[in-house]
């Protein structure tokens, strides 16, 4: 999804083809490093893209002993999905790592929708972490174990507040319009 809200965020910008936007992504990183992405992949998101009728063909550029350019436009569907796709980002990340490409592009989407979405996220940290933490398992700790049950609940505990910090850190940034 991330891939595919990067194609249509740079076709609201300018009218381009799948090559170009390779090399950019390849100028900030190895494409083979984000999430195994690779060429065929990419030009596999252009045409899922253009048969969801999102993106469509604008002009063929043909050089001699090169293969034909395909430069793409966005439609009038694709403005109104690319919005859809970044809220589905936000409420399906795990981590803020996964919000990246949602929040670089936040022109595109309503800043108090993301802002509920985020806060409803944090709600269901905390409702699922207390009901762990209501669940007796010490019948499950055999003898010996409880140093570890220990580390781990420790661990576990830092992990889900940190999450919570964050995302509560990232809501004020967003409200301030700092993001």
């Amino acid at each position: 999804m991330a891939i595919q809200i990067f194609i249509l965020t740079k076709l609201m910008e300018e009218n381009n083809y799948p090559y170009k936007l390779k090399k950019q992504i390849s100028e900030l990183q190895p494409l083979e490093t984000i999430n195994g992405l690779t060429e065929s992949k990419l030009y596999y998101h252009f045409e899922s893209l253009a048969k969801q009728g999102f993106i469509e063909v604008k002009e063929v550029i043909k050089e001699e002993h090169r293969p034909d350019k395909q430069v793409f436009a966005i439609t009038e569907k694709g403005r109104d999905e690319l919005p859809k796709k970044i809220y589905k980002l936000f409420e399906n990340a795990q981590t803020i790592g996964d919000m990246i490409i949602g929040l670089v592009n936040m022109k595109y989407v309503e800043r108090d929708k993301v802002i509920v979405i985020l806060e409803k996220k944090i709600s269901v940290i905390k409702t699922t972490w207390d009901k762990m933490l209501k669940f007796e398992g010490k019948h499950f700790i055999e003898p010996g174990q409880e140093v570890l049950a220990e580390f781990v609940s420790d661990y576990a505990n830092y992990k889900i507040d940190s999450s919570i910090k964050q995302l509560e850190r990232l809501i004020k940034h967003l409200q301030k319009e700092e993001i």
